[in-house]
Formats: C-alpha cells, sequence, structure tokens
C-alpha cells in the first residue's frame, strides 16, 4: 500500500498531494509543472503537532518492489513491502505500523527544524533481510538475487524528551525511561544534514518545449523534436529514443528498455552466441553471428512475473523488430522505471531466458554485463477487450495488469 504525501507548490506555495511514487508535481493553481529529483533517497516526516520542544527524528527504511531469487530450479519471485528501524536501539519503536499509509507525510526540507538521528542500516541491505524472513520458497542455493521496480525511502518518526523521558511526538504518549543525566543521542546525530527537493522545470534542455509525462514518470518526452529526457545529478540527461516501425494509427505504444551488452563469464558477445548459451529452439542465422546482444526489460513497473516473461520473450524474439519507426505523439504509456533498475534485471531475464536452468544458473555469481548503449524503445500494441497485442513479437498484456503496475 503507497502513502500519500504534502507538498508545496514552488512556484506560488499552494498545497499539491502526491503519491508514493509520483515525481511529477502538477499544480492546480498556476499551472505549473515540477519534476521531483532528490540525490540519493526520498526522505519523509511524519507530521506532529509539538510546539516548544526539541524534536528528535528516527529514521526508518522503507523498501517495496520485487524481489527475484535464482536457484538451480529456476526463477522465484515474490513482492516486498518493508518498513524497519534504522537505528539499533532497541527504546524506539520497531516498526511504523500504519501510519505512513494513515497519515500525510511531507518531504523533509533543507530547513526543517529538529534533530535527524543517522541511520546505521543500508537501505540496499533491507530487501535481502525481507528476503530471509520470507525464504519458504527457496529451496537450495540461491545463486542471484535481485531487486527491481523498487521504492527506497527514509521515513523520520518524530520523537522529544521530556523529564527523562521518551515521548512520541505524533500521540504525546511516553515511550521509554531514558538514564539521568545524560544526552544518549549526541553521538548518533546527522550533524547539518542539508537533504531536500532538487525542483526541475520541465522544459526540455534542447528547444525549450514542455516535457510531457504522467505523474509517475520516471523519463519525459518532448514531442517537439522527439527527445525524451531522465533526471540525473540535479539536471536532465538526453535518453537515446527509438520507436518500432509498423504501428497502426490507432495503436498504444509501451516503453521498453534495450541494453546492448558486453558479457564476462560466460561467452555471450553476439545474438548468435546468446542462443546457443540459452539452447534456444531455433536455427541460428549467419546474420546473427555479427548482431550485438541486447537485454530487453519494460520500462513500466509491472508483477515480477509479467516483468520476467515480458524479458524474456523480447530478449529471445526481438531480433526481426525494425526500431526505426516514426516516433508518436499521442498513445504513450509511461516510462516508471528507471534504467538502472532495468540493468539489475539482466541476470534474471538470462536465467529465465536458458532452457536448462542446471547449466547456466550456477555460472550467474561469475557473470557480470557492461553497458554498452541503451535505449528507450517504444513498441506499438492493439487493443482487445482485455489486452494489449504486440503484433510483431505476439506479446500479450493484461490490461487489469498493466493498471496493477501503476501501484507498485
Amino acid at each position: 500500500m503507497g502513502f500519500t504525501v504534502e507538498q508545496e507548490c514552488p512556484q506560488c506555495g499552494a498545497p499539491v498531494e502526491l503519491g508514493e511514487t509520483d515525481r511529477l508535481l502538477r499544480c492546480a493553481y498556476c499551472d505549473v509543472n515540477n519534476f521531483l529529483f532528490a540525490d540519493d533517497y526520498f526522505r519523509f516526516i511524519l507530521p506532529h503537532k509539538v510546539r516548544g520542544k526539541g524534536i528528535i527524528y528516527v529514521p526508518y527504511l522503507r523498501f517495496k518492489g520485487s524481489a527475484f531469487s535464482c536457484d538451480s530450479h529456476g526463477v522465484r519471485y515474490r513482492i516486498v513491502d518493508i518498513t524497519r528501524l534504522g537505528v539499533p536501539f532497541k527504546r524506539f519503536p520497531v516498526s511504523l505500523g500504519l501510519r505512513p499509509q494513515a497519515m500525510k507525510m511531507k518531504f523533509v526540507k533543507r530547513d526543517t527544524e529538529g534533530l535527524f538521528l543517522r541511520c546505521f542500516s543500508k537501505i540496499s541491505d533491507l530487501p535481502a533481510r525481507a528476503e530471509r524472513h520470507s525464504s519458504v520458497l527457496d529451496s537450495g542455493p540461491v545463486f542471484h538475487r535481485a531487486y527491481i521496480g523498487e521504492a527506497m525511502n527514509l521515513i523520520y518518526l518524530p520523537l522529544y524528551v521530556e523529564k527523562e523521558t521518551l515521548f512520541d511526538g505524533i500521540t504525546n504518549r511516553p515511550i521509554a525511561k531514558l538514564p539521568k543525566e545524560s544526552d544518549i543521542f549526541s553521538s548518533i546525530i546527522d550533524r547539518n544534514p542539508r537533504w531536500g527537493l532538487t525542483f526541475l522545470a520541465t522544459l526540455c534542455p534542447r528547444c525549450g518545449w514542455n516535457l510531457e509525462g504522467e505523474k509517475d514518470s520516471v523519463v519525459l518526452t518532448c514531442s517537439n523534436c522527439e527527445t525524451a529526457w531522465e533526471a540525473k545529478r540535479g539536471s536532465f540527461v538526453n535518453v537515446n529514443l527509438h520507436t518500432v516501425a509498423g504501428g497502426q494509427p490507432d495503436n498504444a505504444y509501451l516503453p521498453f528498455w534495450k541494453m546492448s551488452v558486453r558479457a564476462k563469464g560466460i561467452k555471450i558477445n553476439s545474438y548468435a552466441d546468446f542462443m546457443r548459451a540459452t539452447n534456444q529452439p531455433k536455427v541460428i542465422r549467419k546474420e546473427w553471428e555479427n548482431q550485438d546482444m541486447s537485454f530487453w526489460s519494460p520500462a513500466f513497473k509491472i508483477r515480477p512475473k509479467l516483468f520476467l516473461y515480458l524479458s524474456r520473450r523480447l530478449t529471445v524474439g526481438h531480433a526481426d523488430l525494425d526500431v526505426r519507426g516514426k516516433f508518436p505523439k499521442k498513445s504513450l504509456y509511461p516510462a516508471t522505471l528507471p534504467l538502472s533498475e532495468a540493468i539489475q534485471g539482466i541476470k534474471v531475464t538470462l536465467a529465465g531466458c536458458a532452457i536448462s536452468k542446471k547449466k547456466v544458473i550456477p555460472l550467474l555469481p561469475d557473470i557480470s554485463f557492461s553497458i554498452k548503449s541503451a535505449s528507450l524503445v517504444y513498441l506499438p500494441f492493439g487493443e482487445t477487450v482485455h489486452e494489449m497485442v504486440q503484433p510483431h513479437t505476439h506479446v500479450s498484456i493484461n490490461k487489469k495488469s498493466l493498471e496493477f503496475g501503476r501501484y507498485l
């Protein structure tokens, strides 16, 4: 379950409500759009009404996404949603419970008053910890794990101290007694944190036209100069953009990441090498020997089973796709999965494509991939009553599954 965040418009100060995965702030009052960017993680605080007391903010790590594990039997997956205390201090509440879902949170600002305790746990270790507590599906050694489509955030709980007692800053109820005449928090305070948000004006860096996207888009497009842009290091950077030719006027276009790779630990220097390594039941064409190997991934969030299905089908069957089509100016499905997370799924896709799992999956710890080039490719999909169908590869996606993916 996601949560709601309140944020003021940086242009006019009007209140705007955002979802957990929203990145595009649209102000209904001044009609200005801004893209939200943070250097590492988004940080949120739970609201409090304490006045005249020094607030202490305690960090909790939040992870939500798809967890994949590869063992000798194949690829297993599950959706993980977990929040855990980030400080090794037993007097603090172990979990936030339902508070993030029940209350409207706010982003941490550079001028937020209060003391922030340092987060000792690594946010990257949280998914593995969740997996260890729910590993009933794993059988035998796990050769590779990946976490894709995740939302990794820090949520801060407000507390305060009065008369050697630690109080909850939301309910004003006592939590624990503290040792007398000792400042036990002074050594674990984050000194002078300067966290905050960067608001990027959604204007095309190339031509100045308005960039387009949905509220949860991580890539914005410009229909004027036909370019795509992704936020990195506080600014927009260009994304290679292509469209598969052959679409019909009434087609919808779904985004996919195409990643040309260089492999180590396994011989995959070409598309033909990939077909041999995964033992695909296809006759290898001569031209495939000189064709770079590219892995494909959905550029949108979707259930892990469908993520693996789409990645596998397009990686195996992309050879005949012509990516020189005309850029569609409408019916674009939003790109909600960044390239960095799609890259994490390459080994999972390789394991899913292998016909003989026991030959390929044990090699995964010694295999590595480097990205030679990457591009965002829009594929045309025809619509039926219940499904979206890609005419070239015959890949189909249930419409309800696409809709559900917007809430992952």
